[in-house]
């Protein structure tokens, strides 16, 4: 069975150094105002990934920290701790937060899981499958609408779940389809201009179809052409500098006459076969200059376009840019992506239409998955009904009746169709009020108690957490009604660990480990330790919770409780 060992405290609140031994079973923790026990809550609330912040270190202290060993055997913690590095010893699962106190006064804390560092996060997973605490704010939480919905679905177990996971997809399919169609009715002419501009664009550069590279080869071009007359007399220097028509020494003649005589002389010298390699290769560059001039020159005597041909598609082309108000190269690579936009805009029509059908057809599967919702939490809210009935029965509220309400509006939300609300009958012929305005603390916290009791002892949810923690769930109540609570507590505790802040005699009587926190001070420093009590200590403890002193009368009165407790238990 998962539970949790034993809990470390240092630096905590009023706790210097302790260590928090707590058994399989009940446990309760006791000890009086101000000792330090609410310190134990807080120190699981940290290894539940919860936040935090400067002001529960201890005062003098720059750095607090906290350690739960679990003993585990879910196989799905197990996996979480694996996949984020850390291990498992013997079956033991090692939690660990330390927080250490910021210049602003903020708390800033490190987690470890199975010895490896994790987020905060990953303990507030672990927490998920381990253990719950349920305090003083849970019992006002239990006056909220989300929280008594919430405590309906988990009495409905998997199936519910299962189911309203389905709801939810479908339910966020169809919020996406009717976003998207408002988005495009909403955005109809900025979507339409868009689409006028990137049409514009795209037919003038089809009409002109620029090229890449273009405009330079433009300027180039008329560059050539405006100097022609120049260039062409310098290219006919060139070509009679390289292969002249006269008598005159020319570059080609000359190479060609020093390969021939170097090609001789390699028959009496194999070491010149390199400069013959070399003067082979200038021949034939220069028979390829001269060719290149020679057409060079052809051209400027036979040009492809007149300059002025040249200079109009150059201003064509300016224009075009102008008009774009970006570079050609530019709007040319853009070019693809804005058909791909227009075609998108352009079918705005019949993305409309089938948007319109997706948002009915997945309206239609939420809805229909909403009405299986609310008729299994109808069922549902009378199964629990009546178990927390009997429960409050137990719990000195005899005549107390708790109505579960599952009323479906018009809207669809995130779970569902119902309006879910607690009411609370008081007595018989009274008129069923919202539990918020209706119930005081202490039924509060009854009703909390049932509920827990009823989902972990009945079959109306398939799996609970393995440790449950109580916070002064006996605010507000004493007697008869106190020693129900600890039977309660006792028969939860058949099913999980329990684990009891507990200021009643009568709740503490009932446990089967109880653990005291007691306030000491040496005049100058004040601290509480943690120490399990038993035999002589224990009756001692109860004898104080009962009087306040442990006179022989209290001591009597705590043994004649603790028999009592033994025996209804």
């Amino acid at each position: 069975m998962t539970r949790l060992d034993e809990l470390t405290i240092r630096s905590l609140g009023v706790i210097d150094d302790a260590r928090v031994p707590l058994g399989a079973g009940f446990t309760a923790i006791t000890g009086e105002t101000g000792a330090g026990k609410t310190m134990v809550v807080q120190a699981l609330a940290l290894l539940r990934g919860e936040r935090t912040d400067g002001g529960v270190i201890r005062a003098g202290e720059e750095r607090a920290a906290v350690q739960g060993v679990w003993l585990v055997d879910d196989a799905d913690a197990v996996a979480l701790v694996e996949d984020a590095g850390g291990s498992l010893d013997d079956g033991e699962l090692i939690l660990g937060r330390a927080l250490s106190r910021g210049p602003d006064g903020a708390a800033r804390s490190r987690a470890q899981a199975g010895g490896a560092a994790v987020p905060a996060g990953l303990l507030r997973e672990l927490a998920d499958r381990l253990v719950a605490v349920h305090g003083q704010a849970d019992q006002q939480r239990l006056r909220s609408a989300e929280a008594q919905a919430a405590a309906l679905d988990r009495a409905a177990g998997a199936p519910l779940g299962e189911l309203l996971n389905a709801y939810r997809r479908e339910h966020a399919a169809w919020t996406d389809a009717r976003d998207a169609a408002e988005r495009i009715r909403t955005e109809h002419d900025a979507r339409a201009a868009e689409a006028a501009s990137l049409r514009a664009e795209l037919e003038e550069l089809e009409a002109f179809d620029p090229q890449p590279g273009e405009q330079e080869e433009l300027a180039a071009i008329a560059n050539r052409l405006e100097h022609s007359e120049g260039l062409r007399m310098e290219l006919a220097d060139a070509h009679a500098a390289l292969l002249s028509d006269d008598d005159a020494p020319d570059a080609v003649t000359l190479a060609g006459t020093a390969r021939r005589l170097v090609e001789r002389a390699t028959t009496d010298d194999p070491a010149l076969a390199e400069a013959l390699e070399l003067l082979v290769q200038a021949d034939a560059l220069l028979q390829e200059a001269s060719a290149s001039i020679v057409k060079a020159l052809d051209d400027l005597e036979r040009p492809e376009r007149s300059l002025d041909e040249v200079q109009d598609r150059r201003a064509d082309l300016s224009g075009l840019e102008r008009r774009l108000g970006r570079p050609l190269e530019v709007a040319l690579e853009a070019a693809p992506q804005a058909a791909l936009r227009l075609v998108e805009l352009d079918g705005d029509d019949d993305e409309l239409a089938r948007l319109a059908a997706e948002e009915e057809r997945c309206l239609a599967a939420a809805t229909a998955l909403a009405d299986r919702l609310s008729a299994l939490r109808q069922d549902t809210a009378r199964r629990l009904e009546e178990a927390v009935g009997a429960e409050l029965r137990a719990l000195a509220m005899p005549n107390a009746r708790l109505v579960i309400e599952v009323a479906q509006t018009e809207t669809l939300g995130a779970s569902g169709h119902d309006r879910i609300r607690m009411l609370l009958a008081p007595h018989p012929g009274a008129e069923p009020r919202p539990v918020q305005k209706g119930a005081s603390g202490g039924e509060l916290s009854r009703i909390m108690l049932a509920l827990e009791v009823a989902l972990a002892a009945g079959s109306l949810a398939e799996q609970s957490v393995p440790t449950m923690v109580f916070d002064e769930v006996d605010a507000g109540v004493g007697g008869a009604a106190a020693i129900e609570i600890g039977r309660r507590l006792a028969q939860l505790a058949e099913h999980c660990q329990v684990i009891v802040v507990t200021h009643l005699a009568q709740v503490a009587a009932f446990a089967e480990h109880h653990v005291r926190v007691e306030k000491g001070t040496d005049g100058r420093i004040t601290a509480s330790q943690v120490s399990a009590v038993e035999g002589e200590e224990r009756l001692a403890e109860l004898a104080r919770m009962l009087s306040g002193t442990a006179s022989d009368t209290a001591l009597a009165h705590a043994r004649e409780l603790l028999a009592d407790a033994r025996a209804v238990g």
